[in-house]
């Protein structure tokens, strides 16, 4: 009698390979998960909910309700009342000629400095790298309002050693004219962030091919030709970068002129700068709706500053 056929046993398809793959990718998607949700949920928190709540507040007014004023103020719905009523303002539109001519002035002037100061460092002459590198740093450590303070001291007559060597030259300046403030304001800002920036053009050029650098040596160029034709195309990138966040920092202008504006600078008013403006609005007018809608505008010009810096920053690197 023949012997019975033995029964196949199949594998489980928990234990196949396709099976196995599938419960790694499910775990690759819980760990990506894990690492990701807590960055959009403190972007929600940070960044999305402030900006839909200020549109939300730009689009309402504080009116005073019925009843002869007694009844205190509410809500009404505005529209783009407040967008008119920020562009109909004379202060609100001159404090960004203000910030036009300041930032015609401070962009060329740090970022010519920084690239210079990270050039000459990264030279084959320069010696104490180190050291240089952490003395041009230093005035970045220290606080934007501290620094402010600092040179309003080193501004004022009667307290300020500079003005004291001016005059023993046979000189006079004042940091706080009308025809100095912008200057006085640049140096300042620049003095801050020169540094900063000079470090990371710094750290770019150390990315440059040495053996390109060589090459340039060896065919007859110069330091200054090397330098300009060579290794600034080799860090457009670092440059590029460094005028969009320098414009868009810029152009939200507050520690300075606030205190030029206390130290009684006639010049330089409560509204110089947007953000001046917007600082009026909200805790000195209390018009909520009037400082969101001239922050939503301020927001717009920085996305339109940082299309236009990046599109022609994109036709520089591939020139």
């Amino acid at each position: 009698m023949a012997a019975p056929l033995a029964k196949t046993v199949r594998p489980s398809r928990a234990g196949t390979p396709r099976a196995s793959a599938s419960r790694l990718k499910r775990n690759q998607r819980g760990a990506a998960a894990l690492f990701i949700v807590p960055f959009f949920v403190l972007f929600a928190a940070v960044m999305a909910a402030p900006i839909i709540y200020a549109v939300w507040m730009s689009l309402y007014q504080e009116r005073a309700s019925s009843g002869l004023g007694f009844g205190g103020t509410e809500r009404a719905f505005a529209g783009f009342a407040n967008f008119t009523n920020a562009l109909s303002d004379q202060g609100f539109r001159e404090s960004f000629l203000h910030i036009a001519v300041y930032c015609a002035l401070y962009i060329p002037v740090m970022i010519g400095a920084a690239l210079g100061l990270a050039l000459l460092v990264d030279s084959a002459v320069a010696r104490a790298r180190k050291f240089f590198q952490l003395a041009l740093f230093l005035p970045h450590a220290v606080p934007g309002l501290i620094a402010s303070i600092l040179w309003i001291y080193l501004y004022t007559p009667g307290l300020s050693p500079v003005l004291d060597w001016i005059g023993a030259l046979g000189g006079s300046w004042s940091f706080f004219s009308d025809d100095h403030v912008l200057s006085s304001m640049v140096n300042l800002t620049a003095w801050q962030w020169i540094g900063y920036n000079m470090v990371i053009f710094y750290a770019a050029l150390q990315a440059v091919p040495r053996e390109l650098v060589e090459a340039a040596v060896v065919d007859g160029a110069g330091a200054i030709r090397t330098a300009l034709q060579i290794k600034v195309p080799m860090i457009a990138s670092a440059v590029v970068m460094t005028v969009l966040f320098t414009c868009v920092g810029a152009i939200q202008l507050f520690t300075e002129p606030k205190l030029f504006n206390q130290r009684g600078t006639a010049s330089v008013d409560t509204e110089w700068s947007p953000t001046l403006f917007i600082w009026k609005a909200s805790f000195v007018q209390h018009d909520y709706g009037l400082a969101a809608a001239a922050s939503l505008m301020l927001a717009a010009l920085g996305v339109l500053l940082s299309y236009v810096v990046t599109k022609l920053g994109n036709r520089w690197k591939s020139a």
